[in-house]
């Protein structure tokens, strides 16, 4: 994978972002990482991240709130939810804002490591 990846981490638990920034760090990619929506959307504008992990319960701007204006400012992002709740409402709704994907918390991190090999290599989602 091209060093000049980017992917932002935005959950406002710090251990969850701390877990998954270390993971990433591993990989051949830039991280980023973000404690709440706001931060997240200013940093998306500012970085152009190539993924967006994104929390979905997070206070203030929620992770679908956030989602929506991601995908506003450049629909090319690449968003996935991360939540502990399996909600089908707010899958629905995630990925009708134009989610690439909802992976419910705890997750396996081969599988996350198998979604964002295959975003990565092929430069965008299948």
């Amino acid at each position: 994978m091209a060093g000049h990846k980017k992917i932002l981490v935005v959950d406002d638990e710090d251990d969850v972002r701390m877990f998954l920034q270390d993971f990433l760090a591993e990989r051949e990619v830039q991280v980023f990482t973000a404690d709440n929506g706001q931060t997240a959307f200013d940093k998306v504008r500012e970085i152009r991240p190539d993924v967006v992990l994104l929390d979905v319960m997070m206070p203030g701007m929620d992770g679908l709130q956030c989602l929506e204006k991601i995908k506003q400012f450049d629909p090319k992002i690449v968003v996935i939810m991360l939540t502990a709740l399996k909600d089908e409402v707010r899958i629905a709704r995630a990925l009708e804002l134009g989610a690439y994907h909802y992976i419910v918390k705890p997750f396996s991190l081969g599988y996350l490591d198998n979604e964002l090999s295959k975003i990565l290599e092929a430069d965008g989602p299948a």
